[in-house]
């Protein structure tokens, strides 16, 4: 059975005020901003499945099939998913351990999950073991440079980033008491860590993109399966 997630305790909190409060559709991570970004990277799908690994409420299940994809999710979280019916196909799994038979799908999105995971280069494995020879995999996730325990965003405008780059434990430290991190925590993967795991994956990296001004706060990245 798949474990107890942080996410389950505030899943509520998520869908009906994170999703819709202050920073929500601004550049501070809120994934509601961050459609562009994902449409841009994964491109159109003529109405091939796209598994969305940490699909949370599914909140972009609307704006994959406006691609013309036809978006499955995946979570660990319950308390989520519970929001997430209505949007999208959902199935309650670990990423780690996803219930896909080996390379089925042609497209694998990810967006602001990556942190939530303990191992995400073990995910990053799963993703290419599930993805058809030639598929893509679309990674939107927190900055690791700029982003973390040990960076101080309070001031937008000059971001303090103090030791503790190489620090990989999950913390509740946080700049803001209005996000996600100072509720459930967050791990961190430094950007040797983050690229060095696509790699280890057997993932080419074709695309590369920021997100967020002056200092970006998401970094994403679209790579593909050897065929």
């Amino acid at each position: 059975m798949a474990r107890t997630a942080a996410y389950d305790r505030i899943a509520d909190w998520y869908e009906r005020e994170f999703l819709g409060g202050p920073e929500a559709g601004s550049t501070a991570g809120n994934p509601l901003a961050l459609g562009p970004l994902l449409a841009g990277l994964l491109g159109g799908g003529g109405g091939a499945t796209c598994l969305e690994v940490g699909c949370g409420t599914g909140i972009h299940a609307a704006g994959l099939r406006e691609l013309g994809w036809a978006p499955v999710g995946v979570d660990l979280s319950a308390g989520m998913l519970r929001h997430a019916h209505g949007r999208l196909p959902v199935v309650r799994a670990d990423a780690g351990r996803l219930p896909v038979r080996d390379g089925s799908v042609p497209a694998v999105v990810a967006v602001m999950a990556h942190t939530d995971m303990p191992d995400y280069p073990a995910v990053l494995r799963e993703v290419a073991r599930v993805l058809r020879p030639g598929g893509v995999f679309v990674h939107v996730g927190v900055h690791p440079c700029f982003c973390g325990g040990f960076a101080d965003r309070s001031d937008a405008e000059a971001v303090v980033v103090r030791p503790g780059y190489l620090d990989t434990a999950r913390t509740t430290v946080s700049w803001s008491d209005q996000g996600l991190r100072d509720k459930v925590g967050a791990g961190h993967l430094p950007l040797a860590g983050l690229l060095n795991g696509f790699l280890d994956a057997g993932f080419t990296p074709e695309r590369f993109a920021e997100h967020g001004a002056p200092t970006p706060v998401v970094m994403a990245v679209r790579a593909r399966k050897a065929g």
